[in-house]
């Protein structure tokens, strides 16, 4: 069985964000750069659970875990 590829707009549906291009953009524009020593889930943008589901994500290397370390990395880049 073959393993669900999710995308970006997909984890912002999922976190109950605004997902179509221009909002994931405007997000993470408004959002980032993050300082290198928060963690995605640690930032206090998001409500305890779409923090505990990028936590767990990430933590328990899920299906989720590809486009949530995208996520991070465009929210720790320095634009």
């Amino acid at each position: 069985m073959e393993q669900p590829v999710h995308t970006l707009n997909k984890l912002f549906a999922q976190l109950g964000q605004a997902c179509d291009d221009l909002a994931i953009a405007r997000f993470i524009d408004i959002n980032s750069p993050l300082p290198d020593d928060v963690r995605l889930h640690e930032a206090t943008f998001w409500s305890l659970a779409q923090s505990t589901f990028l936590r767990e994500a990430i933590d328990n290397d899920a299906d989720w875990s590809d486009v949530a370390d995208e996520l991070n990395s465009r929210l720790h880049a320095h634009h």
